[in-house]
Protein backbone atom coordinates (compact mmCIF):
# COMPACT_ATOMS: atom_id res chain seq x y z
CA UNK A 1 0.00 0.00 0.00
CA UNK A 2 1.30 3.37 -0.87
CA UNK A 3 0.41 6.39 1.95
CA UNK A 4 0.47 9.64 1.00
CA UNK A 5 1.48 12.30 3.93
CA UNK A 6 0.41 15.20 2.75
CA UNK A 7 -2.54 15.77 5.22
CA UNK A 8 0.53 15.50 8.08
CA UNK A 9 2.65 17.71 6.15
CA UNK A 10 -0.19 20.70 5.81
CA UNK A 11 -0.86 19.94 9.24
CA UNK A 12 2.51 20.74 10.49
CA UNK A 13 2.74 23.60 8.19
CA UNK A 14 -0.84 24.89 8.90
CA UNK A 15 -1.69 25.21 5.05
CA UNK A 16 -4.90 25.15 3.76
CA UNK A 17 -5.91 22.94 0.53
CA UNK A 18 -7.40 26.08 -1.34
CA UNK A 19 -3.75 28.12 -0.65
CA UNK A 20 -1.84 25.00 -2.39
CA UNK A 21 -4.07 25.23 -5.53
CA UNK A 22 -3.82 28.91 -5.31
CA UNK A 23 0.43 28.84 -5.44
CA UNK A 24 0.81 26.09 -7.50
CA UNK A 25 -1.85 25.83 -9.95
CA UNK A 26 -3.07 22.32 -9.15
CA UNK A 27 -6.37 21.29 -9.18
CA UNK A 28 -8.67 21.55 -6.10
CA UNK A 29 -9.80 18.29 -6.17
CA UNK A 30 -6.78 16.47 -7.28
CA UNK A 31 -5.77 17.79 -4.05
CA UNK A 32 -8.17 17.21 -1.62
CA UNK A 33 -8.18 13.24 -2.98
CA UNK A 34 -4.52 12.71 -2.29
CA UNK A 35 -5.23 14.59 1.47
CA UNK A 36 -7.64 12.27 2.19
CA UNK A 37 -5.56 9.44 0.45
CA UNK A 38 -8.38 8.64 -2.01
CA UNK A 39 -6.44 9.13 -4.87
CA UNK A 40 -5.66 6.08 -7.36
CA UNK A 41 -3.07 8.00 -9.59
CA UNK A 42 -1.58 11.38 -9.71
CA UNK A 43 0.73 12.52 -12.42
CA UNK A 44 4.10 13.22 -11.81
CA UNK A 45 4.24 16.83 -13.31
CA UNK A 46 1.97 16.87 -9.90
CA UNK A 47 4.67 15.37 -7.55
CA UNK A 48 7.00 17.67 -8.99
CA UNK A 49 5.18 20.81 -8.11
CA UNK A 50 3.82 19.66 -5.02
CA UNK A 51 7.43 18.38 -3.73
CA UNK A 52 9.14 21.68 -5.07
CA UNK A 53 6.40 24.08 -3.59
CA UNK A 54 6.58 21.87 -0.07
CA UNK A 55 10.45 21.60 -0.32
CA UNK A 56 10.16 17.99 0.54
CA UNK A 57 11.46 14.92 -1.70
CA UNK A 58 9.21 12.61 -3.11
CA UNK A 59 10.09 10.01 -0.34
CA UNK A 60 8.56 12.49 2.14
CA UNK A 61 5.58 12.59 0.41
CA UNK A 62 5.09 9.04 -0.32
CA UNK A 63 5.88 5.85 1.24
CA UNK A 64 5.13 2.11 0.78
CA UNK A 65 3.41 0.11 3.78
CA UNK A 66 3.53 -3.68 3.94
CA UNK A 67 0.12 -4.34 4.42
CA UNK A 68 1.57 -8.05 5.77
CA UNK A 69 3.78 -7.92 8.17
CA UNK A 70 4.69 -11.47 8.88
CA UNK A 71 5.74 -11.74 5.39
CA UNK A 72 9.43 -11.04 4.74
CA UNK A 73 10.77 -8.30 2.40
CA UNK A 74 11.60 -9.33 -1.92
Amino acid sequence: MVKCHLSTIMGERRLKIADISRDTGINRGTITRMYHEEATRVDLDVIESLCTYLRINVGDLYEIINEDSSESPA
